[in-house]
């Protein structure tokens, strides 16, 4: 690749005086486009605003040039575990951006929203029919939202019943890190249970944890590890008999859609993330989406509002219950990301989703097998939407005990050169120099091929070549900045 110029700050092409625009006055000599005048108290009072002056001209190419210095997935393959970072289809954009979508205010009469409405309950049945739940809403705004939503649920639900004492939720020590953060903030103090060195739940350890003070237990399945946690019957048995309920992290959903729900293998609430498996943006800090379903019983304790339809009216409309644990969000949640996901599933439709999921299986499964010469595969075996590495194999570089090995930090920074995005790296925990790979369903054999190339060609280079890993990247903007003194001493302003 060729390496990528610094592209100057606004800041530093900024000139004293430039300007970008001139509007023009009305036919009475006023500047119509003058701004009303604000109160004296909301005035800066100091010196004017620090702020770049620039020609339109320049204000353009800057902002192209930052733009084109961005990875995404529509720029390059982005393997990065635990996000499924999937293509967005861009039929969902346009259908997103009609006009009855876009024009709408979510407190107009409700006759004037049956379009929107329409969706809004419908979206919520087909989730359900994915998840094997009985309800949906589709409030929250985020994965890690809907997490601390069908945690309120599960509280609601002990306290509606009078058991004040079931205060802990169980979490696997594989776990994504938002289950115990959003744990916390429910206010539920967090038990962690071990995993086995198959990477699954450790059952005797699980017996010794549960008691009349657990309130549930936090699973993500196929787990953070990409393994399918076969045990689920039985753990789902054994923290029902202890008057608990199983909440499901839909994070991991992309390879199940389809094939299998957690609703049948004993869950009782659940969340789905839009923005990883039902291809809606993600990143960039939003907006998500984090649907959460319940079984039967505990669809009274969803948030407001709540969208049903009224038999007697004959039309949709939304209510405010008492039941209902409260509100969580601002009316519906994000309704332009509920648009995309809708015609998502309407383009895969009921005969094709299976087939979406099963192609995320082997797209891992087939990266797995090419490198695991290669990187060191600690748990061997079918894997599902996505694998973890232990770094490089000792024989090309990646022994631990050598203080010089190669690291996993020094191969993601190296496969910047070669356009890949770095897969998820240091996580999960429970591998000294984890790397986890998850392709999804969306991208060719071609590309794959070519990861699979270039990933193997940095093996090599790490064992021939030590130095150019060391130094990686060559063809970006900045090579090696100072992680830590970044944390240390932040620059958040030029």
């Amino acid at each position: 690749m060729n390496r990528t110029l610094y592209a100057p700050l606004i800041f530093e092409l900024s000139r004293k005086g430039r300007e970008g625009y001139s509007l023009p006055s009305d036919n009475l000599g006023q500047d119509k486009y003058k701004p009303c005048q604000l109160p004296a108290h909301l005035l800066r009072q100091e010196a004017p605003a620090s702020l770049p002056e620039v020609d339109e001209l320049t204000a353009a190419r800057h902002y192209t040039n930052m733009s084109g210095n961005n990875f995404g997935v529509d720029t390059g393959f982005y393997p990065l575990g635990s996000c499924t970072m999937k293509y967005n289809p861009k039929i969902n954009e346009e259908v997103a951006a009609l006009p009855g979508f876009t024009d709408v205010h979510p407190a107009q009469p409700t006759e004037t929203l049956q379009g929107s409405l329409h969706l809004y309950h419908h979206l919520a049945a087909m989730l359900a029919e994915v998840g094997g739940m009985h309800a949906f809403t589709l409030n929250p705004y985020a994965g890690a939202h809907g997490e601390l939503t069908g945690l309120m649920v599960i509280r609601t639900y002990h306290l509606r019943r009078g058991d004040y004492k079931r205060v802990k939720i169980i979490v696997p020590d594989s776990a994504h890190g938002t289950n115990p953060a959003s744990a916390a903030v429910c206010g539920l103090q967090i038990v962690q249970v071990k995993s086995t060195a198959q990477g699954t739940v450790d059952l005797e350890d699980l017996r010794t944890k549960l008691g009349d003070d657990i309130a549930g237990m936090m699973m993500t399945n196929p787990n953070t590890l990409g393994i399918f946690e076969k045990d689920i019957p039985e753990i789902a048995r054994l923290v029902h008999e202890c008057g608990g309920l199983m909440y499901y992290d839909g994070a991991n959903l992309n390879p199940m859609m389809g094939v299998c729900r957690p609703g049948d293998m004993g869950f009782d609430v659940m969340h789905i993330n839009l923005h990883k498996t039902f291809s809606t943006p993600h990143g960039g800090g939003g907006p998500g989406s984090g649907p959460v379903g319940v079984r039967k019983g505990l669809e009274e304790y969803l948030p407001n509002p709540q969208v049903y339809f009224d038999e007697v009216e004959q039309q949709y409309a939304m209510r405010f219950s008492k039941e209902a644990l409260g509100s969580i969000s601002s009316w519906l949640g994000n309704f332009g990301i509920l648009v995309r996901a809708y015609a998502y599933l309407l383009t895969l439709g009921h005969e094709h989703i299976a087939q979406a999921a099963k192609l995320s299986v082997l797209n891992a499964n087939y990266i797995k097998e090419q490198l695991k010469d290669y990187y060191e595969l600690p748990i061997e075996g079918l894997c599902k939407h996505e694998f973890v590495f232990d770094g490089l194999r000792a024989e090309y570089g990646g022994d631990h005990h050598d203080p010089d090995h190669a690291t996993t930090l020094q191969v993601a920074k190296r496969l910047l050169d070669f356009g890949f995005h770095a897969p998820t790296i240091y996580f999960p925990l429970l591998f000294h120099e984890a790397m986890m790979i998850e392709p999804t369903e969306n991208e060719s054999k071609e590309t794959l091929d070519r990861f699979i190339e270039v990933l193997k060609n940095i093996a090599i280079e790490a064992r021939d070549n030590r130095e150019s890993l060391r130094t990686a990247p060559h063809c970006t903007p900045i090579s090696r900045p100072d992680d830590v003194k970044a944390v240390r001493e932040p620059r958040f302003k030029f």
